[in-house]
Protein backbone atom coordinates (compact mmCIF):
# COMPACT_ATOMS: atom_id res chain seq x y z
CA UNK A 1 0.00 0.00 0.00
CA UNK A 2 0.93 3.43 -1.08
CA UNK A 3 2.01 6.30 2.04
CA UNK A 4 1.13 8.79 -0.33
CA UNK A 5 -2.64 9.63 -0.56
CA UNK A 6 -4.53 10.36 -3.79
CA UNK A 7 -6.72 13.22 -4.15
CA UNK A 8 -9.91 13.02 -6.17
CA UNK A 9 -12.48 15.20 -6.51
CA UNK A 10 -16.21 14.80 -6.65
CA UNK A 11 -19.15 16.93 -7.66
CA UNK A 12 -22.67 16.35 -6.38
CA UNK A 13 -24.77 17.05 -8.77
CA UNK A 14 -28.86 17.39 -9.10
CA UNK A 15 -31.85 19.20 -8.37
CA UNK A 16 -32.53 21.60 -5.59
CA UNK A 17 -33.67 19.61 -2.25
CA UNK A 18 -33.29 15.96 -3.23
CA UNK A 19 -30.70 16.03 -0.55
CA UNK A 20 -26.87 17.03 -2.00
CA UNK A 21 -25.83 18.59 1.60
CA UNK A 22 -27.40 16.10 3.72
CA UNK A 23 -25.26 13.07 1.52
CA UNK A 24 -22.22 14.97 2.06
CA UNK A 25 -22.38 15.83 5.67
CA UNK A 26 -23.76 12.04 6.52
CA UNK A 27 -20.64 10.70 4.51
CA UNK A 28 -17.76 13.12 6.00
CA UNK A 29 -19.68 13.79 9.48
CA UNK A 30 -22.08 10.98 10.04
CA UNK A 31 -24.73 14.01 10.53
CA UNK A 32 -28.20 14.55 9.51
CA UNK A 33 -29.96 17.72 9.81
CA UNK A 34 -33.72 17.59 9.10
CA UNK A 35 -33.92 21.56 9.12
CA UNK A 36 -30.64 22.29 7.00
CA UNK A 37 -31.01 25.09 4.48
CA UNK A 38 -30.16 24.57 0.29
CA UNK A 39 -26.98 25.56 -0.69
CA UNK A 40 -26.08 28.87 -2.14
CA UNK A 41 -23.16 28.25 -4.37
CA UNK A 42 -21.34 25.72 -3.67
CA UNK A 43 -19.68 23.71 -0.02
CA UNK A 44 -17.12 21.15 -0.08
CA UNK A 45 -15.81 18.94 2.60
CA UNK A 46 -12.96 16.24 2.77
CA UNK A 47 -12.49 13.11 4.08
CA UNK A 48 -9.65 10.65 3.98
CA UNK A 49 -10.18 7.04 3.25
CA UNK A 50 -8.74 3.37 1.68
CA UNK A 51 -10.24 2.04 -1.05
CA UNK A 52 -8.87 -1.88 -1.99
CA UNK A 53 -5.47 -0.57 -0.63
CA UNK A 54 -5.08 2.61 -2.17
CA UNK A 55 -5.07 6.40 0.23
CA UNK A 56 -7.73 8.65 -1.15
CA UNK A 57 -8.29 12.03 -0.04
CA UNK A 58 -11.93 12.47 -1.46
CA UNK A 59 -12.95 16.38 -1.66
CA UNK A 60 -16.14 16.57 -2.00
CA UNK A 61 -18.32 19.47 -3.99
CA UNK A 62 -22.07 20.07 -3.14
CA UNK A 63 -23.68 22.39 -5.42
CA UNK A 64 -26.78 24.29 -5.63
CA UNK A 65 -29.69 22.82 -7.69
CA UNK A 66 -31.86 26.17 -8.70
CA UNK A 67 -31.36 27.29 -11.83
CA UNK A 68 -30.23 31.04 -10.46
CA UNK A 69 -26.98 29.16 -9.01
CA UNK A 70 -25.96 28.21 -12.75
CA UNK A 71 -23.22 30.64 -13.12
CA UNK A 72 -22.07 30.46 -9.53
CA UNK A 73 -21.90 26.26 -9.84
CA UNK A 74 -20.55 25.58 -13.18
CA UNK A 75 -16.97 26.82 -12.54
CA UNK A 76 -16.56 24.20 -10.06
CA UNK A 77 -17.31 21.33 -12.39
CA UNK A 78 -13.35 21.89 -14.07
CA UNK A 79 -11.27 19.51 -12.78
CA UNK A 80 -13.93 16.47 -11.27
CA UNK A 81 -12.96 12.84 -11.00
CA UNK A 82 -15.65 11.80 -11.00
CA UNK A 83 -19.80 13.02 -10.69
CA UNK A 84 -22.38 11.89 -8.95
CA UNK A 85 -25.75 12.83 -10.70
CA UNK A 86 -28.59 12.91 -7.86
CA UNK A 87 -32.63 12.79 -7.68
CA UNK A 88 -35.17 11.90 -5.10
CA UNK A 89 -37.00 8.72 -5.20
CA UNK A 90 -40.09 10.35 -4.27
CA UNK A 91 -39.99 13.05 -6.59
CA UNK A 92 -40.23 12.02 -10.33
CA UNK A 93 -38.87 15.74 -11.57
CA UNK A 94 -35.77 15.67 -10.15
CA UNK A 95 -34.94 12.21 -12.10
CA UNK A 96 -36.25 12.91 -15.24
CA UNK A 97 -33.63 16.23 -14.84
CA UNK A 98 -31.03 14.04 -14.62
CA UNK A 99 -30.44 14.31 -18.26
CA UNK A 100 -29.88 18.07 -17.66
CA UNK A 101 -27.62 17.60 -15.45
CA UNK A 102 -25.20 15.34 -16.85
CA UNK A 103 -25.60 17.44 -19.73
CA UNK A 104 -24.58 20.71 -18.23
CA UNK A 105 -21.54 18.96 -16.06
CA UNK A 106 -19.79 17.69 -19.52
CA UNK A 107 -20.21 21.08 -21.52
CA UNK A 108 -18.72 22.95 -18.72
CA UNK A 109 -16.32 20.49 -17.31
CA UNK A 110 -14.25 20.21 -20.54
CA UNK A 111 -13.66 16.15 -19.34
CA UNK A 112 -10.59 14.57 -21.43
CA UNK A 113 -12.38 11.80 -22.09
CA UNK A 114 -15.94 12.22 -22.03
CA UNK A 115 -16.96 8.35 -23.18
CA UNK A 116 -14.84 7.25 -20.15
CA UNK A 117 -15.98 9.52 -17.57
CA UNK A 118 -17.26 8.28 -14.15
CA UNK A 119 -20.90 8.48 -13.52
CA UNK A 120 -22.85 7.33 -10.30
CA UNK A 121 -26.48 7.90 -9.90
CA UNK A 122 -28.07 8.14 -6.42
CA UNK A 123 -31.53 7.81 -5.65
CA UNK A 124 -31.93 9.42 -2.59
CA UNK A 125 -34.56 9.27 0.24
CA UNK A 126 -35.48 6.07 0.26
CA UNK A 127 -36.46 5.88 3.69
CA UNK A 128 -39.54 8.30 2.68
CA UNK A 129 -42.75 6.19 1.82
CA UNK A 130 -43.96 7.62 -1.33
CA UNK A 131 -41.92 6.51 -4.26
CA UNK A 132 -42.48 8.22 -7.75
CA UNK A 133 -39.54 6.05 -9.41
CA UNK A 134 -39.04 2.48 -9.30
CA UNK A 135 -35.48 0.90 -9.10
CA UNK A 136 -36.07 -1.02 -12.23
CA UNK A 137 -36.70 2.49 -13.58
CA UNK A 138 -33.97 4.08 -12.22
CA UNK A 139 -31.25 1.18 -12.93
CA UNK A 140 -32.41 1.09 -17.16
CA UNK A 141 -31.80 5.03 -17.43
CA UNK A 142 -28.27 3.95 -16.37
CA UNK A 143 -28.02 1.05 -18.31
CA UNK A 144 -28.92 3.56 -21.30
CA UNK A 145 -26.55 6.19 -19.82
CA UNK A 146 -23.22 4.57 -19.66
CA UNK A 147 -23.99 1.93 -17.45
CA UNK A 148 -23.84 4.26 -14.42
CA UNK A 149 -23.15 2.33 -10.92
CA UNK A 150 -26.77 2.97 -9.05
CA UNK A 151 -27.55 3.19 -5.04
CA UNK A 152 -30.45 4.09 -3.36
CA UNK A 153 -29.56 5.76 -0.36
CA UNK A 154 -30.99 7.55 2.37
CA UNK A 155 -28.96 10.08 4.16
CA UNK A 156 -31.47 10.33 6.81
CA UNK A 157 -30.92 6.36 8.19
CA UNK A 158 -27.42 6.10 6.38
CA UNK A 159 -28.52 3.53 3.86
CA UNK A 160 -26.10 2.88 1.19
CA UNK A 161 -24.33 6.49 1.64
CA UNK A 162 -20.75 4.74 2.13
CA UNK A 163 -20.89 2.29 -0.70
CA UNK A 164 -21.79 5.19 -3.01
CA UNK A 165 -18.93 7.42 -2.35
CA UNK A 166 -16.77 4.15 -2.44
CA UNK A 167 -18.36 3.49 -5.39
CA UNK A 168 -17.09 6.93 -6.94
CA UNK A 169 -13.83 6.61 -5.85
CA UNK A 170 -13.45 2.44 -7.52
CA UNK A 171 -15.13 4.30 -10.81
CA UNK A 172 -12.67 6.68 -10.83
CA UNK A 173 -9.48 4.59 -9.89
CA UNK A 174 -10.46 1.93 -13.07
CA UNK A 175 -10.59 4.93 -15.45
CA UNK A 176 -7.24 5.62 -14.81
CA UNK A 177 -6.22 1.92 -14.48
CA UNK A 178 -7.13 1.97 -18.22
CA UNK A 179 -5.67 4.93 -18.89
CA UNK A 180 -2.53 3.91 -17.74
CA UNK A 181 -3.07 0.13 -19.88
CA UNK A 182 -3.34 1.96 -22.63
CA UNK A 183 -0.38 3.93 -22.10
CA UNK A 184 1.88 0.84 -21.29
CA UNK A 185 -0.06 -1.53 -24.27
CA UNK A 186 1.48 1.97 -26.47
CA UNK A 187 4.68 2.11 -27.76
CA UNK A 188 6.65 4.55 -30.25
CA UNK A 189 9.96 2.67 -31.70
CA UNK A 190 13.15 4.97 -32.20
CA UNK A 191 12.17 5.46 -36.08
CA UNK A 192 8.80 7.80 -34.31
CA UNK A 193 6.84 5.01 -36.01
CA UNK A 194 3.89 4.11 -33.37
CA UNK A 195 2.92 0.41 -32.67
CA UNK A 196 0.03 -0.62 -30.63
CA UNK A 197 0.20 -3.69 -28.82
CA UNK A 198 -3.16 -6.01 -29.89
CA UNK A 199 -5.39 -6.88 -27.25
CA UNK A 200 -8.29 -9.32 -27.08
CA UNK A 201 -11.69 -8.19 -26.68
CA UNK A 202 -13.81 -10.14 -24.49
Amino acid sequence: MSGKSLLLKVILLGDGGVGKSSLMNRYVTDRFDSQSFHTIGVEFLNRDLEVDGRLVTLQIWDTAGQERFKSLRTPFYRGADCCLLTFAVNDLQSFQNLGCWKKEFMYYSDVKDPERFPFVVLGNKVDMERREVGEDEARAWCEENGCCPYFETSAKDDTNVTAAFEAAVREVLAAEDQIDHALLSSTIDLHGNRKTSRTSCC
